[in-house]
């Protein structure tokens, strides 16, 4: 199978712009498979626009390497290419002293080669002072290429090639891309703005990897050396359980493998749209992601279907699972500076919009009342621009030695069977993660 790796120098390199663009020219004539380094919600949406399949994540600090080799081998089965998007710089990882976390590291657990997008704006001789210490670095990284972003114009290509060819042995330029500053993904507080999921939104970007060769793109990615598990990722159950999900702009931060592997639990999905007015719908249990609700807060606080909804099912003992947005959906009121929107009063707290918090792995143990799981150790991930106020004494199913939590490194507040927290889990991260979802199930009437 075709694969490759298509990494950065640095935050801002232009390498989801370049990844994304590649992904939608080769899925025109070819079944792409994209996937992402790292707890990255909004990237996989643009991945899975430009190629009409989920983007999945891959994650050492949540997944064993063995989890990862397994869940791309799962997943690529039926797939011409594989493209996996980096996080940061190649090298960029949870430590300074360790590859864990990084792009490089997911290379070689994967044995895909490296195609590295480097920003060479008003570079000439440095790019290959760049370039060669990228090369060096880890041997067991295979630098297959180089996309060279930002080039200003041919006389500039003409340096660039120049100095590259005398100083970098046998580098491969796939790609010399200009400045396209109409093309470049626009940024918000969360990262790249969400994508509503349309492919207009995604072919101005094409324009970005029309500068690429595909040929020699294509050249790099046979030069992969994978042979992967391709087994069932997710455990079995014939559990017949009902849980609806809520999936709009409001709502978008799941992991996709969550999902699967409550349907491979023989549990029923119903999506509905909180944003576009629909009921609460009839469910056993409710699973509530992240997202934007800040952005949304007038028309998910006026839905009181869905608001009363939350409570009543809380009230008569349903289970209700919230992550970060969920979180803030689940308490009294959420505040943004003088504005006060209702929420679901499930928990007696406020949620007030206020400064960035991650992104940060998370570790977890749980605590007594976790109803749950009863491992040692979960992990996980953080990122809002929220905090949680509590207004009376909570129970938590966390107690955190890594990350913030909700308060005093405490996460996963809870009431009967329902609990919110600011981390995301993966469900591959525990052993049979649906079966700790059904547990909470079986505690409602």
């Amino acid at each position: 199978m075709k694969g490759v790796v298509i990494a950065g120098t640095g935050s801002g390199a232009g390498k989801t712009s370049i990844a994304t663009g590649l992904m939608s020219i080769l899925s025109k004539e070819m079944n792409v498979q994209p996937y992402k380094v790292g707890p990255d919600f909004i990237d996989t949406m643009y991945h899975s626009a430009a190629t009409g399949n989920f983007s999945r994540n891959l994650d050492t600090f949540m997944n064993s390497e063995n989890t990862i080799r397994n869940l791309v081998g799962y997943t690529s089965k039926g797939a011409d290419i594989c493209i996996v998007e980096g996080v940061r710089g190649l090298y960029e990882g949870l430590s300074a002293t360790s590859d864990q976390c990084s792009t490089a590291q997911i290379a070689k657990i994967l044995g895909l080669p490296v195609v590295l997008v480097m920003d060479v704006k008003s570079l000439t001789r440095s790019a290959a002072a760049i370039l060669n210490g990228f090369r060096s670095f880890d041997k067991g990284v295979k630098i297959g290429g180089v996309i060279l972003n930002n080039v200003s114009g041919p006389q500039h290509e003409e340096k660039l090639r120049t100095v590259l060819k005398e100083h970098c042995e046998g580098v491969n330029i796939i790609g010399v891309v200009g400045h396209h500053n109409e093309c470049v993904l626009k940024q918000r507080h969360l990262g790249l703005n969400v994508i509503r999921g349309s492919r207009e939104e995604i072919e101005p970007l094409e324009i970005l990897a029309g500068d690429v060769d595909i040929d020699q793109f294509l050249s790099v990615a046979e030069d992969a050396d994978v042979d992967l598990p391709t087994s069932d990722v997710y455990c079995k159950h014939n559990f017949g359980t009902t849980v609806a999900i809520p999936m709009d702009a409001a709502y978008c931060f799941y992991y996709r493998e969550n999902i699967e592997c409550l349907r491979s639990a023989g549990m029923n999905i119903k999506f509905f749209s909180p944003l576009r007015g629909d009921m609460l719908p009839s469910a056993d249990a409710y699973y509530i992601g992240g997202g934007y609700p800040e952005l949304y807060l007038e028309e998910i606080s006026s839905n009181k279907d869905f608001m009363d909804g939350l409570k009543n099912s809380c009230d008569d003992g349903k289970a209700i699972i919230g992550e970060c947005g969920g979180l803030m959906t689940m308490c009294q009121d959420t505040i943004v500076g003088h504005d006060v929107y209702r929420m679901s009063g499930i928990f007696n707290a406020d949620a007030k919009i206020c400064g960035r918090h991650g992104p940060k792995y998370v570790i977890a143990r749980c605590t007594e009342f976790n109803k749950m799981f009863n491992y040692p150790v979960i992990k996980g991930h953080e990122f809002h621009y929220s905090s949680i106020q509590p207004k009376q004494k909570y129970e938590f199913f966390y107690s955190l030695s890594r990350g913030a939590g909700i308060i005093d490194c405490m996460d996963g507040i809870t009431i009967k069977n329902s609990v919110g927290s600011y981390m995301y889990q993966h469900c591959l991260s525990v052993h049979d993660w649906a079966s700790g979802v059904q547990r909470m199930v079986g505690r409602g009437n």
